[in-house]
């Protein structure tokens, strides 16, 4: 097992530096910082130090950014939990100072026992999806302990905690269509983004079982950020205007609300709205959002617990006994959208 002395070692650096590159500290060379980095991805992964040879109370925590609520939100609701059963855990935010293979190089490093991926890079639809399928079944192979929180990769043998992105659609459809809505488009995440699919599946079954035929115009992606949010807003507005969107998250949506705002358009007096997530400030922006919660305490619960039973299955304290578990979303209805 490799420790920090060897990593010096092999990189010609003093035990202190690697510490310093592990821990994301400053004051380390670029070039110094990435010789580091590459003695750790030359090294196996048996190599680094896998959590399950030995007992740390360490859980490695990885989320893909910090900038929408959502996922602080998960990353809290798992550290709540692991610190309920006795472990810590470690916060790595892979699209900042390190990508997610080398936080996950540093984690194993650092002899963390198992791992919780929140929107795993395999579900980036900007990735080489059979690159990361590859990546994450070595790791698997390595012995290393591992549990995705919306992974959105069926095909690996990873537990995946999600929820019914489905349902979401289906159901923020049924809401409009049952406030008299027909009209009602959809601002998508990006088109490849396995999120995205599904929700547009549920769109369009709910329109068509209310015998409304699903119209591609009105469907129109963007990027998971606010500006995302308004430019695919921006694009629906300037074709045959819908009376309702749905939108693939709540950060979308609060941008799709300020570009219908910069068109002279009152939500929901001209345009209702519904978001995906429930994120704090749905609650607090005007108007407030409806949206679909995702239930996040619960899933962060059941992401803990499965790792808990991959790493002591005979006395991990309330693990859950489902390999992989799909959550409902909630609809939380309040004043973006109304009757027409």
């Amino acid at each position: 097992m490799a420790d920090l002395a060897e990593i010096a070692r092999q990189a010609g650096v003093s035990v202190s530096t690697v510490s310093r590159v592990l821990n994301r500290k400053g004051g380390i060379a670029d070039g110094t910082r990435q010789r580091v980095l590459e003695v750790l991805n030359q090294m196996p992964h048996t190599a680094r130090g896998v959590g399950a040879l030995r007992r740390t109370g360490v859980l490695g925590l990885l989320v893909p950014e910090l900038s929408n609520p959502v996922f602080p939100a998960f990353a809290e609701a798992v550290e709540s939990r692991a610190s309920q059963a006795g472990y810590a855990s470690m916060l790595c935010n892979t699209r900042a100072a390190m990508t997610e293979k080398e936080y996950v190089r540093m984690l194993l490093a650092r002899g963390v026992e198992g791992m919780i991926f929140v929107s795993p890079e395999i579900a980036n639809p900007d990735n080489d999806e059979r690159r990361s399928r590859s990546y994450y079944e070595e790791l698997g192979r390595d012995g290393v302990r591992m549990v995705f929180i919306n992974g959105g990769a069926p095909s690996l043998d990873v537990p995946d905690i999600t929820v019914d992105e489905h349902l979401a659609g289906h159901t923020a459809v049924r809401h409009l269509l049952d406030l008299g809505h027909r009209r009602i488009g959809f601002v998508s995440g990006p088109a490849r983004a396995l999120p995205s699919r599904l929700k547009r599946a549920g769109w369009a079954a709910g329109l068509e079982e209310a015998g409304v035929e699903p119209e591609a115009e009105l469907v129109a992606h963007g990027a998971f950020s606010a500006d995302g949010g308004a430019q695919a807003m921006a694009r629906l507005l300037d074709g045959p205007k819908p009376t309702a969107v749905l939108c693939s998250s709540d950060v979308m949506a609060l941008g799709a609300m300020g570009e219908a705002k910069r068109r002279g358009l009152s939500t929901p007096e001209d345009i209702s709205v519904v978001g995906f997530d429930d994120i704090p400030m749905a609650a607090y922006c005007q108007p407030a959002l409806t949206t679909l919660a995702q239930p996040i305490r619960d899933m962060a619960a059941a992401a803990v617990d499965e790792l808990l039973r991959q790493l002591d299955p005979d006395t991990a304290e309330g693990a859950s006994t489902s390999f992989s578990r799909m959550f409902r979303p909630n609809l939380i209805v309040r004043e973006s959208t109304r009757e027409i």
